[in-house]
């Protein structure tokens, strides 16, 4: 099984970047501008081999001086000095000085000094009930981070697994970037392998519940989902899948969570079952707890055993042990390789059981992680796991499993937090249960608040625990929260082109998905103000509701910072000044998504998509006026292993600001005829957020003039250009210059005022204050004056100061 055992890896690195003596207890390599590898060693041997976090050191030779005497050593590139006393490692004998601009913190890295990073990531969220400790990424307000590399797991050279040589050895990486976060973040990237890309269909909705469905159940939930128009696209069999509650289980004294034999009195016919599920255009991921072995009353234990040559005379078990290759490759080529013949496409591994194995120093976690990712590429499939964080490096086998969490907002309000700080550890693509998992309470407006933050975060994944009592089904809750549920999960599913378009800009362009603001504004003290915020992608800011509505306002609120330029809310149309933050509130069925002037963001049309996540046939372009913009659409048909491999096609769509002027260009490359699916024709709607009017509108086919007939909304312009080839041109012209409008924040407010459970006397008050002729900061001053409450106060200052 060569793909098993294959995997992109240069460890050694080019002899140019190395700094070290013969004989020498030191060696430096010099892998980047910004990242340096340091090693020390008594016996002057060094480490070669891969290790989980670096693959490739083979990377192109930065320029940098290097300076020696008897007694001191200095690297010096574009980004770092190092200096050296040639000693062993200490604080005052090896340090390093960074070059740039880092406000009032020190900008001098020394050997021993404790990392002071903006966060990274944890291993799992497991029975957390709100914050808890996110690690140590990459980037740091100082400049600079390191990682200590002197105990990981190794690689080989043969694909297998190897240990680290004995005695006191350091092997460590620097990361001195200063506030250029994405430069560090690619740099992780090209020591420890990429990202990569994951098929379409993991973008869309996952479901997932621990219940014991049997098969009429869980179809019948399925067409549930197909006949109220919410699409679907992975269905996940939690652990009750395989035998649980059996005689033959409790007299081996086991648990049953381990299990590779379907529960035939659930799941008759499996193979059935998994057809029928993938007629509905879905793809199925079983839950798989390893930890316990094999047992004699398995389907395959007698298989698996005369695999590994074990005595079955006394139906001992066959142990766990993932480190042994052999039973690696039975636990794959027999248990996994049956189950996934049967239909079976994605492993939930879910291990729990700690970071011990038979090999001294290898996490079993690690592991499994690595092979379960290489061994899903059998049969040239795009490969993908879903799993734990085993520690840096785990970026290359996505998708994580966040764990269990608790269902209280104070859970909702750390996960975007949590998401985005991960970024800066490169783990882009984390999983939650949306929702949460078990205790909390019933709080319907807490899950819708969880369902918006899962429409836009990495991967929307409801999951629950067993208890009746908590439903994620939309139609088992009231009539308006079923309205609304259902509204973002068909918009995830409605996202697909911008998010399988930023899936590929991450895998190719090395950005992840989820960027904390001060990714791209790192000298604002307000980037780092508000940990929840975040760019979602090229075009959008996400600035996710996690705390209840006021009672009073009835809106949900938070607090966005915006950063310079003009930026629009792209579902109500809303304008608001740059380089300001601002209380915002939104009813329960509003979110808070913002985009820049010069934004172009590319939605399928279809109201409600159908399951699966394929190219859509019509798309909704949202385009913001105010500046110039262009987005690359990309597209595949789903083949190819590796981003190499893929045959993209791309549509460019571009906005000229100076003419008012979008123009769609001709599809260009991907696969051809028959392998080609997406639409031969394909319809579009363009929506001008927070632009309402056009004087003149033209619209140009190949430079043939077409008629259409624009639709203006509260929201802003709605144009429909009808269908057209994939080959044609179309140019929609809708003026010179045009800007988002500025309109009186008077008929905003009036609105929050009619809704709000308030006195009647005290919205007169308010309202006198709003029709004054005087200036806003004057009407601010008064309405502060009043003693509203802080909801009400927020609500009214959002609609009289969002533009100035």
């Amino acid at each position: 099984m060569t793909h098993r055992y294959t995997f992109a890896q240069q460890p050694l690195a080019n002899p140019g970047a190395i700094v070290s003596s013969e004989g020498s207890k030191y060696r430096f390599t010099v892998l980047a501008d910004g990242l340096l590898r340091y090693e020390y060693a008594l016996d002057a041997q060094f480490e070669d081999r891969a290790s989980v976090l670096a693959v490739n050191r083979q990377l192109p030779v930065p320029e940098f001086r290097a300076k020696e005497t008897s007694t001191s050593l200095e690297i010096i590139t574009s980004r770092l000095h190092l200096t050296y006393d040639k000693q062993a490692f200490s604080s005052s004998g090896l340090s390093v000085a960074v070059k740039g601009k880092f406000w009032a913190h020190s900008s001098a890295w020394r050997y021993g000094d404790e990392n002071d990073t903006l966060g990274g990531t944890a291993r799992t969220l497991d029975e957390v009930d709100g914050r808890t400790d996110m690690g140590q990424g990459i980037c740091s307000r100082k400049g600079f981070a390191s990682i200590d590399d002197s105990t990981s797991m190794l690689f080989d050279g043969k694909g297998w697994l190897a240990t680290r040589r004995e005695g006191d050895r350091v092997d460590g990486y620097l990361f001195a970037y200063g506030h250029d976060y994405r430069a560090a973040v690619k740099s992780l990237y090209a020591l420890s392998g990429p990202q990569p890309l994951l098929p379409r269909w993991a973008l869309g909705n996952w479901w997932s519940r621990y219940h014991a469905y049997d098969e009429a159940e869980f179809l019948q939930l399925m067409e549930s989902f197909k006949s109220r128009g919410i699409p679907l696209s992975v269905a996940v069999l939690d652990m009750d899948w395989h035998v649980v509650n059996d005689p033959r289980i409790f007299a081996a004294g086991v648990t049953g969570w381990t299990g590779y034999s379907w529960n035939k009195h659930l799941f008759p016919n499996p193979e059935a079952f998994l057809k029928k599920l993938h007629d509905y255009d879905v793809k199925t991921s079983l839950n798989v707890h390893p930890a316990d072995g094999i047992h004699s009353f398995e389907d395959l234990y007698k298989e698996v055993a005369a695999q590994l040559g074990h005595d079955t005379s006394h139906n001992d078990p066959i142990q766990f042990d993932i480190t042994n290759q052999e039973f690696l490759e039975a636990y794959f080529d027999v248990l996994h390789r049956r189950l996934e013949s049967q239909g079976v496409d994605l492993w939930w591994v879910d291990w729990q059981q700690g970071q011990h194995s038979r090999i001294p120093g290898i996490d079993p976690l690690w592991v499994l992680n690595h092979f379960h990712f290489l061994d899903s590429a059998y049969n040239d499939k795009r490969p993908l796991t879903f799993s734990r964080y085993a520690g840096p490096g785990s970026h290359r086998y996505p998708i994580g499993f966040s764990g269990d969490t608790h269902i209280t907002w104070d859970s909702l309000a750390f996960q975007p937090e949590f998401t985005n700080t991960a970024s800066n550890i490169g783990y882009a693509w984390w999983s939650h249960d949306i929702g949460g998992h078990m205790h909390g309470a019933t709080d319907n407006e807490l899950l819708i608040r969880w369902v918006q933050y899962g429409a836009f975060s990495p991967i929307l994944r409801l999951h629950s625990s067993n208890s009746p009592w908590n439903p994620k089904e939309p139609w088992n809750l009231g009539r308006e929260e079923e309205r609304i549920l259902t509204k973002f999960l068909r918009l995830r599913h409605r996202l697909l082109p911008y998010l399988y378009t930023m899936n590929a800009r991450a895998a190719r362009d090395h950005l992840p998905l989820c960027q904390p603001m001060y990714w791209e504004y790192p000298e604002h003290d307000e980037a780092y103000r508000v940990p929840s915020q975040y760019l979602y992608g090229s075009e959008l800011i996400v600035a996710p509701i996690t705390t209840p509505r006021g009672k009073e306002s009835s809106l949900g609120q938070v607090l966005v910072w915006f950063p310079p330029a003009r930026h629009v809310d792209i579902f109500d149309g809303t304008v608001y000044d740059g380089n300001r933050s601002l209380w915002v509130a939104r009813p329960l069925d509003g979110y808070p998504v913002f985009s820049r002037e010069g934004s172009i963001i590319p939605l399928d049309a279809a109201e409600a998509p159908d399951n699966g996540c394929k190219d859509p046939a019509a798309l909704e372009l949202i385009v913001v006026v105010g500046a110039d913009g262009s987005f690359e659409l990309l597209e595949d048909e789903g083949t190819g292993a590796t981003l190499n491999e893929v045959e993209f096609s791309s549509t460019l769509f571009t906005f000229a600001q100076s003419e008012g002027k979008l123009t769609i260009s001709p599809r260009k490359g991907g696969a051809a005829p028959p392998r080609l699916q997406t639409p031969s024709h394909r319809g579009y709607t363009i929506r001008f957020p927070g632009f309402s009017f056009a004087e003149e509108i033209h619209f140009l086919v190949n430079s043939t003039a077409h008629e259409v007939h624009p639709l203006r909304t509260d929201a802003g312009l709605i144009v429909k250009l009808g269908s057209h080839a994939i080959d044609d041109e179309l140019v929609l012209s809708i003026g010179a210059n045009p800007q988002l409008d500025v309109v009186s924040p008077n008929s905003r407010i009036m609105a929050f005022l009619r809704q709000a459970q308030m006195s009647l006397d005290l919205k007169d008050k308010i309202w006198k204050i709003i029709s004054k002729d005087t200036a806003a900061s004057v009407k601010s001053g008064e309405l502060v004056a009043l003693g509203l409450r802080e909801e009400t106060l927020n609500a009214v200052l959002e609609g009289l100061l969002a533009v100035a």
